[in-house]
């Protein structure tokens, strides 16, 4: 056989899906590679394997269709512009909204969309490295189908500077910069902020430590969590605004499953705004060759992206720790006298 494109190796994958009786079944034979990814349904017993089409027939009656994402998966992106094209298909007022994109860069999204600019002009300044693989297709399909996206997310700067000064710095800025942070920055303590303590802390919360460097890490914790929702808001906020401004569309936002996973984060947050929506969830779920997805695996979705599992980021502590001090180091370097009003 000649060598398959990963756009048809993925049709072919979903075409067997669609045939299969059983999702234990399929999970463990039909993710030849890493551009293979298979639709699952979540059943009381485990997953049953949906098509393209089956999963756009489910997915379009909601108002907004969360898409979680592994940034750097490609079949998970593969997935994605599916997903984009079948839904669109059925729902020609469809918006497409994006974590990749932030509030500041609506105006040259808009300029791009319209034909005014080229896609050079678009990127710079983007921080998303993976876009030519990752993001153009979506973008360019919806350019091409005359679709609306929004660019939902907050300024990547200002998110730093919070994370660095706490919610607080919000306050220092002037009026057009904070326009581009939701109004509303969500603190309070919750399932959500639970999960996102536990996920950065790891380990490392079984520790012993000094009371002073507890109250040093808590209050590190309590910044970052801070810096997480102002990401959370603002794209909730952004959703909501345009639903409001442009009756009768509905959108599929595409972001970090951590932002969506178990109805938490923008979900909440987009909940607290327009309490009456109709969302609907879908989410990637890894596994290794052999290995069968989970029911909880799920983690509230309707639906599953069923993938191979990522490699392992890190071997051994050494190379962990080795990583994780150049992130701090990078970090720290970025945000010094940067945090301006």
């Amino acid at each position: 056989m000649r060598h398959l494109t990963p756009l048809i190796a993925a049709t072919m994958v979903l075409g067997a899906a669609g045939l299969g009786p059983a999702g234990h079944a399929l999970a463990q034979t039909t993710l030849p590679d890493f551009t293979s990814f298979a639709l699952m349904r979540l059943e009381r017993d485990g997953f049953t394997a949906v098509s393209i089409d089956q999963a756009a027939d489910a997915l379009k009656d909601f108002d907004v269709i969360f898409v979680g994402e592994l940034h750097d998966h490609i079949a998970n992106h593969l997935a994605e512009m599916a997903l984009l094209r079948a839904i669109q298909e059925r729902v020609p007022r469809l918006a497409l909204s994006m974590e990749q994109f932030e509030r500041d860069r609506q105006a040259v999204l808009d300029d791009y969309l319209a034909g005014k600019i080229g896609e050079e002009t678009l990127t710079d300044g983007l921080v998303w490295r993976n876009y030519a693989e990752a993001y153009r297709p979506l973008i360019e399909y919806a350019k091409e189908h005359h679709l609306p996206v929004i660019a939902a997310n907050a300024p990547q700067n200002i998110v730093r500077c919070v994370g660095r000064q706490g919610a607080g710095y919000l306050k220092t800025l002037s009026g057009d910069r904070r326009k581009l942070v939701a109004a509303d920055v969500h603190l309070e303590d919750g399932a959500y902020k639970q999960k996102f303590l536990k996920f950065m802390n790891g380990d490392a919360a079984h520790e012993d430590a000094a009371d002073a460097g507890k109250t040093a890490k808590s209050e590190r914790m309590e910044k970052s969590f801070a810096a997480q929702v102002a990401r959370d808001d603002t794209m909730a906020e952004s959703i909501a605004n345009f639903l409001q401004t442009r009756p009768g569309y509905k959108i599929m936002h595409v972001t970090g499953s951590f932002h969506a996973e178990e109805g938490l984060g923008t979900i909440e947050r987009l909940r607290m705004r327009v309490p009456n929506l109709k969302i609907g969830l879908v989410l990637p779920v890894g596994v290794k060759p052999g290995e069968e997805a989970k029911v909880n695996d799920a983690k509230g979705a309707d639906l599953v992206v069923l993938l191979r599992r990522e490699p392992e980021p890190f071997v051994t502590d050494s190379e962990r720790k080795a990583a994780e001090g150049g992130q701090a180091a990078r970090f720290r370097s970025a945000v010094n006298n940067a945090c301006k009003s």
